[in-house]
């Protein structure tokens, strides 16, 4: 098996190109957080400040200064104020975003797709000229990045789980193409393309992961654990049924499609194989702390597939991904990769 995945490996790498190296994965992974946690950040921030300001409001009502509907405007005005103020520092956020990402599967792709496709900044520019009375190419190309929370499903039961559910996280890019199926519509689309997935759990009570023969199991760590998980590192293909609602326009009796400006809705699934998988512990002796990293197959499944589903507006969606192949191959209890979050598709 493991020459078979070798020569997959090859394969795809003959095709794709390099995948970066590690030292340049680390710093996209730290920047990608950094930027997640932004937007994370100004979003409650901007809620706790406008909580904050109601509740002024509502106590300046029941002291008679001010009267219910005079409240209610300000109220209002106050509302769209901070949903600007999200929206506009947001973007921003996103932006770097996008410039991360792009670079980043720049590097990944290399020069076997330039010339092909086009990896490029949204925004309808093409050659520094606005493009907007021209319909796409029926197939165009997306760079992928989600993100979000990560755990398993024990016998298909999420409750009382063995992992923390915000420290256990994961993390998704690559690149898609999607293909419009009908000449005269824009409705129906199949997107499929290439994906790196890393996934990551994070085990509770003191806990790390350890082999015994053919299982995998948690066992308690002789120590004052600062921080243990486990992540797997795959390469999957992932196919896509999208549904997309953007507006079809009519320009010079010519429709004129676009995608990705409107609902969208996707279904569909994935198939790879693992590329590594490691296990990461920080704990401390004598004052000093130590990091262990240990890297191996810990019986985890070679190979992976599951079905996932998104549903979003524009190039933001909420995504949500399940395993149907068990974490671990031969363990009494089946353990399913499950994610949620946030997927981004800029063309």
């Amino acid at each position: 098996m493991n020459k078979i995945i070798l020569y997959i490996s090859i394969a795809i790498i003959s095709v794709a190109g390099k995948l970066v190296a590690q030292e340049k994965t680390k710093t996209f992974e730290t920047r990608a957080k950094e930027i997640a946690q932004n937007i994370t950040t100004i979003k409650t921030e901007e809620k706790r400040a406008l909580k904050e300001e109601v509740e002024a409001i509502d106590k300046q009502i029941e002291e008679g200064k001010i009267t219910k509907e005079k409240g209610a405007e300000i109220k209002a005005k106050i509302a769209t104020e901070r949903a600007s103020n999200i929206e506009t520092k947001v973007a921003a956020e996103e932006a770097k975003l996008r410039e991360l990402v792009n670079e980043h599967v720049e590097e990944v792709v290399g020069d076997s797709l330039k010339g092909k496709y086009s990896i490029s900044i949204p925004g309808g520019y093409k050659n520094g000229k606005k493009y907007a009375n021209t319909s796409e190419k029926r197939t165009t190309g997306q760079t992928v990045f989600a993100f979000g929370a990560n755990n398993v499903l024990s016998d298909g039961n999420l409750a009382h789980s063995d992992f923390y559910f915000l420290r256990s996280n994961f993390y998704e890019w690559g690149y898609t193409w999607n293909t419009r199926l009908s000449n005269q519509s824009n409705l129906a689309h199949f997107k499929y393309g290439f994906s790196v997935m890393y996934n990551e759990l994070n085990p509770t009570q003191n806990r790390i992961f350890a082999t015994n023969g053919q299982t995998t199991g948690l066992v308690a760590f002789n120590g004052d654990l600062k921080m243990s998980k486990l992540r797997n590192v795959n390469l999957v293909f992932p196919m896509h049924f999208e549904i997309d609602f953007s507006k079809t326009n009519t320009v010079n009796d010519k429709k004129i499609f676009r995608s990705h400006k409107g609902l969208r809705l996707g279904i569909g699934g994935f198939a790879g194989f693992n590329l590594k998988t490691k296990q990461k512990i920080c704990y401390e002796i004598d004052g000093n702390e130590v990091t262990e990293k240990t890297k191996g197959d810990f019986n985890v499944n070679d190979f992976v597939y599951g079905v996932s589903s998104y549903i979003g507006y524009k190039q933001t969606s909420l995504y949500v991904k399940y395993d149907l192949n068990p974490v671990f191959t031969d363990n009494a209890i089946k353990q399913n990769n499950i994610s949620m979050g946030i997927r981004f598709d800029w063309n």
